[in-house]
């Protein structure tokens, strides 16, 4: 069975310094471009079989720096709705909430249009991208690459293995890697995680 390789975009402004970015289409920097363009190494001599990003400018620009032709737009690799939480750090969050968390408590409402998510709703958005890849991978017909978010990716990641969404908190992941999901006697496993050629 061929690959499910994930890669997540390069650095954003707002990554760089911690904030919460669902919805909103923040540019690569400079770092984030350098990120990009440093992945295209890997995919050079790999042809996949399909390409999925998610609809944002700094996957889709990911995709395309890391030599990713052909990528089409899947709405349900957004990254996670933070709702009020868009833009917001962590620690500023903890200063009013010192218990939350993101994978447990999911977010409050935001700006109309930003409801917020909560993990079950992601991991559903996460089971329907598995489910399209699988297709592809169970007809053995080449690697299936997803472009995307780190809060996203690792809640798929979770589903991927059989677990529930909230367990994407074990799976950290940085700007501009490629993490390499596979099977082994026919069970899902990580073959590779937080790479850089």
């Amino acid at each position: 069975m061929s690959d499910l390789l994930l890669v997540r975009h390069g650095e954003t402004a707002w990554s760089a310094t911690g904030r919460h970015t669902g919805r909103t289409d923040v540019p690569l920097t400079a770092r984030g471009v350098e990120e990009a363009i440093s992945l295209a190494p890997f995919f050079r001599d790999r042809h996949p079989a399909l390409v999925l990003t998610s609809p944002l400018r700094r996957a889709a620009a990911t995709a395309e720096l890391a030599g990713l032709t052909g990528g089409v737009a899947d709405p349900d690799l957004y990254e996670w709705d933070y709702g009020g939480y868009e833009g917001v750090t962590t620690p500023e969050i903890l200063r009013d909430r010192p218990d939350w968390s993101l994978w447990t408590d999911g977010v409050p409402p935001g700006a109309p249009g930003h409801p917020g998510e909560n993990a079950a709703q992601v991991g559903a958005r996460a089971d329907r991208v598995l489910a399209r890849a699988a297709e592809v991978l169970g007809a053995d017909r080449g690697n299936v690459v997803l472009v995307a978010h780190a809060h996203l990716l690792r809640v798929l990641t979770a589903r991927y293995l059989g677990l529930p969404p909230e367990h994407g908190r074990l799976f950290l992941l940085r700007t501009g890697t490629y993490s390499v999901l596979s099977t082994e006697h026919g069970l899902p496993v990580v073959a590779g995680w937080n790479s850089r050629p």
